[in-house]
């Protein structure tokens, strides 16, 4: 039964699940930001512990090929990081942990513009941006803050 279940976990499939099942919190966050369940599913330790799973699940299946330094060449300049992406699991990881920072930053996105009552019309966009390109999504968002917070905080 396990080993059953193990083998459904191939890295392509790993990559569709997490990429589909990040969808709906994404959904939850542009169209019903305000909810019990969007705070409860998108505040919580939820999604990054799913995430976290999936992460250390596939480090270890590097530990187990053997060496788990091989292709790691993340400082060595970009034919290095090309290099380590080479790699399918470290690829994943890298996704897996891109989605889950992206997310936490369309969290925090909704839960600021709740603070300075900021309308949705202006967060959804940012949010879509967040999630299709991270830091630009966050950038304009912050540049829309400051006109309605009406102040700049670089440390809030």
């Amino acid at each position: 039964m396990i080993n059953n279940l193990l083998s459904l976990l191939t890295y392509e499939n790993i990559y569709l699940i997490a990429n589909w099942g990040v969808i709906p919190f994404w959904l939850l966050l542009i169209f019903i930001p305000n909810h019990q369940i969007t705070n409860f599913l998108t505040q919580s330790v939820i999604v990054p512990l799913l995430l976290a799973i999936s992460y250390a699940y596939l480090s270890y299946l590097i530990y187990q090929e053997g060496n788990i330094l091989d292709g790691f060449e993340l400082y060595s300049g970009l034919n290095g990081l090309y290099s380590m992406f080479a790699n399918e699991a470290l690829l994943l990881i890298f996704w897996l942990h891109f989605l889950a920072i992206s997310l936490f930053a369309g969290s925090w996105i909704v839960r600021d513009s709740k603070r300075y009552f900021i309308p949705k019309v202006v967060t959804i966009p940012t949010l879509v941006l967040t999630y299709f390109s991270g830091p630009i999504g966050l950038v304009i968002y912050w540049f829309f803050r400051i006109f309605f917070a009406r102040k700049i905080s670089f440390n809030d």
